[in-house]
């Protein structure tokens, strides 16, 4: 009864919150396109929005996590609802030939894109027991991974790492099957990309093994889930994700999972500005706290030098 009453008051407290976008946060979805076909020929980064980014490293165009309908629910019509669009529309992608997925909730396998995903020619990257999602709609190219199972794509090698989480989608598949972190190796560059996780001392370990990192992407929004829990051990706050960062050995952090849908009953807006606020308490700069609008394109060396 205590858990049910905590849930109930959770969803209460989370219809109160109001959620104001600052201008900028938002890129025009015409600039984004223009400048996609800008920087067609470079390595880029975009921020379609929450954890679903494009990243083009050399010939390959990846995209994480892909995010672009009205709800992350198995309906289409109700759950949490994304207070913003994605930053273009899913048929304006440009050609992917590589989605990595991180896990199964449904902020992150969102079961209405991947059934209308324009290009079922993709090499599919998914942790243990996800591969159904795609072959059932039409993808031909479908790599399950185990933590630590490595896989070379063009001149891309690509790790699937631990992450502090979970799985779940329904009443009965809870922890069926696995989650992750990717680590993209390209030429002498490594990202991580460690969506959703909490923090773990496990980031020690593969900042030893693997570090240094160039880039880090990581979630910062989604940890208050008061009266539910104390704490949520399945999402970092932006202090642990700059801790995160550390133990990775990583130059820069750019924070994701935010500032799209409301999850969770910290202000929408709050987590950016802890993260810029602490970064030096874990040895960043500010400007190694990086922070994307939605639909900001971002040449990857102009990234890394700054």
């Amino acid at each position: 009864m205590d858990n049910d009453f905590s849930y109930f008051t959770f969803i209460k407290e989370k219809k109160k919150i109001k959620i104001n976008i600052p201008t900028g946060h938002i890129v025009d979805k015409k600039e984004v396109l223009k400048n996609l076909e800008k920087y067609k020929n470079d390595n880029y980064i975009v921020w379609i929005g929450h954890a679903t980014f494009l990243i083009k490293l050399g010939n390959a165009i990846i995209i994480t996590d892909p995010f672009f309908s009205k709800f992350a629910s198995p309906f289409s019509f109700i759950g949490p609802k994304r207070y913003v669009d994605a930053a273009i529309e899913l048929k304006d992608l440009p050609e992917t030939n590589l989605l990595m997925l991180s896990h199964n909730h449904y902020d992150s396998l969102d079961y209405r894109t991947i059934k209308n995903f324009p290009y079922k020619n993709t090499k599919v990257l998914v942790p243990l027991g996800l591969s159904k999602y795609f072959i059932k709609n039409g993808f031909d190219d479908v790599n399950e991974l185990d933590w630590y199972n490595q896989i070379k794509v063009n001149d891309l090698n690509i790790t699937l790492m631990p992450a502090v989480h979970s799985s779940q989608r329904t009443l009965t598949d809870y922890n069926k099957s696995l989650w992750g972190s990717f680590l993209i190796e390209y030429k002498n560059i490594k990202i991580f990309f460690a969506c959703d996780t909490g923090y773990g001392n496990i980031y020690k370990e593969l900042g030893k093994k693997y570090g240094p990192i160039d880039l880090t992407f990581i979630n910062i929004g989604s940890y208050n889930f008061k009266p539910m829990f104390e704490k949520s051990i399945n999402h970092s706050t932006p202090e642990e994700a700059l801790n995160i960062g550390e133990d990775l050995l990583s130059k820069k952090v750019l924070g994701m999972h935010w500032g799209t849908i409301m999850l969770s009953l910290e202000e929408p807006f709050e987590p950016p500005v802890r993260f810029k606020n602490a970064a030096n308490k874990y040895g960043y700069h500010k400007d190694d706290a990086i922070i994307f609008k939605i639909g900001e394109v971002q040449k990857l060396e102009n990234l890394l030098q700054k």
